[in-house]
């Protein structure tokens, strides 16, 4: 059992070391939302939505009240919509009206964001998933806090370069219906491989079909509290180092865990996990950068930097594990530039580039994330990175993910700012090296050979 002195011990890592829970996370099913009159979906989703949320809000703060323990987001995440909308949606346009009921419905509860609008096409698409990702761009640049994913891999399935091709220009023709704001709305869409169903995080978290009607998901952040711990381990060997981490680690999930099983009990819904997630945010003292500098790095992305993110991301997960018997979602270490102050300053000097990214993507807990790159960048050189990703994940049975934003009319050197959480980023060079004749090919590409592993 968990005890309000466990809280105690925490104070210092609140107070002064940029601790946070950084979410509540409802998942609610809305596969009983399914009905054969779009208008009719629509009602379902926002009454359902309106009536298993509209507590939860409330009761996180009262359990930042009654704790002292910040929770800097509320969020929903539904059944992926494609799914609820199959019988019903006849055009993307149809999609798009409930894009329109989850931010209602999102908004009236007093959540941050709500996630879901998403397909799930890690081997082929329906109809009604393609009207769903073709809907994309219009559905993100009308509404304000959905967030939207499409999974186009699995390593059990392979990667479907069909929905790549296309996620290419759904990114390009959401930056531009959204250009007058930095392109903001591909900060809200995210292309996955092998992506969880219990994700608490923004933009990929969705509701899987494997979970129950309703419940309670919470992501912990506290890289502030890891960095300020290895302060001690100064020219201290790697043993001494790991065991930091996991025990800082250990202190961070038990009060995600406290969080989680309140909310559980004041809202009368089932808890399901802990995401321990290091999410940084663009604060000074907040930043996964400044772990890895601090474990011995000059500059994230100097030769070293991806040993050492394999060896955060590891401890991590081992002290969360101890410490909750249900740790899920992503859990590790993530990696957005436009969210972590020393990635930025790093990625602004040219120490930090998308190949080097892409090379930390193998032992992180995502991808490629939050990343402004210049609005000229092509369709097909989007999709052949969102394939690079998928490959990764699909061969070394993790999730791995793409969320890249080609800021409409700005160029290498110039900066989007995206605000809040999702902070500011410098624009970085992509190769842009041909690979249409690749992405266009069209099929799938097929599992690897461990696929077969049952």
């Amino acid at each position: 059992m968990l005890n309000i002195m466990e809280v105690h011990e925490t104070n210092q890592m609140i107070e002064q070391e940029k601790l946070d829970v950084r979410t509540i996370t409802m998942g609610i099913s809305l596969l009983d939302c399914a009905a054969a009159d779009v208008d009719t979906v629509c009602d379902n989703i926002y009454n359902k939505i309106t009536d298993k949320a509209r507590d939860l809000v409330k009761v996180g703060e009262s359990i930042e009240r009654d704790f002292g323990i910040p929770i800097v987001n509320k969020r929903i995440t539904v059944t992926p919509i494609a799914l609820v909308g199959a019988s019903s949606c006849k055009s993307p346009e149809d999609f798009v009206k409930i894009a329109h009921a989850l931010d209602r419905a999102a908004k009236q509860v007093g959540v941050d964001l709500i996630g879901g609008y998403s397909a799930l096409v890690s081997k082929s698409m329906t109809p009604a998933e393609r009207m769903l990702i073709e809907s994309i761009p219009q559905a993100l640049s009308q509404t304000d806090i959905v967030c939207s994913s499409v999974n186009v891999g699995s390593t059990k399935t392979g990667i479907d370069m069909d929905a790549v091709e296309l996620l290419g220009h759904v990114i390009k023709d959401t930056a531009y219906a959204t250009r007058d704001n930095d392109s903001y709305g591909c900060v809200k869409f995210v292309a996955f491989c092998n992506a969880p169903d219990d994700n608490p995080f923004m933009a990929g978290g969705f509701h899987g079909v494997t979970e129950g009607d309703v419940v309670v998901n919470v992501g912990v952040s506290g890289p502030g509290v890891v960095s300020r711990a290895l302060d001690a381990a100064k020219g201290k060997d790697f043993e001494f180092l790991c065991e930091t981490i996991k025990r800082t680690a250990f202190k961070i999930t038990r009060v995600g865990q406290l969080v989680a099983q309140e909310a559980s009990k004041r809202l009368g819904v089932p808890f399901g996990i802990i995401d321990l997630s290091l999410a940084p945010t663009a604060a000074v003292g907040d930043s996964v950068g400044e772990v890895l500098e601090k474990i011995g790095l000059d500059q994230v992305g100097a030769p070293g930097t991806t040993a050492a993110l394999a060896m955060l991301n590891d401890q991590v997960k081992k002290g969360g594990i101890m410490a909750s018997s249900y740790v899920g979602g992503l859990s590790g270490a993530f990696i957005p530039v436009s969210e972590d102050k020393n990635m930025i300053d790093a990625a602004a000097s040219g120490c930090l580039t998308i190949e080097k990214l892409e090379a930390m993507t193998c032992v992180c807990s995502v991808g490629l994330d939050m990343i402004a790159i210049p609005g000229e960048t092509t369709a097909s050189t989007i999709s052949g990175m969102i394939a690079d990703e998928a490959a990764i994940g699909m061969v070394n049975q993790k999730t791995t993910a793409v969320r890249v934003i080609p800021v409409y009319g700005k160029s290498v050197g110039e900066v989007a700012n995206f605000g809040g959480l999702m902070g500011y980023a410098p624009i970085i060079p992509v190769n842009q090296t041909s690979c249409e004749a690749f992405v266009t090919r069209g099929g799938r590409i097929p599992a690897p050979i461990h696929s077969f592993k049952n």
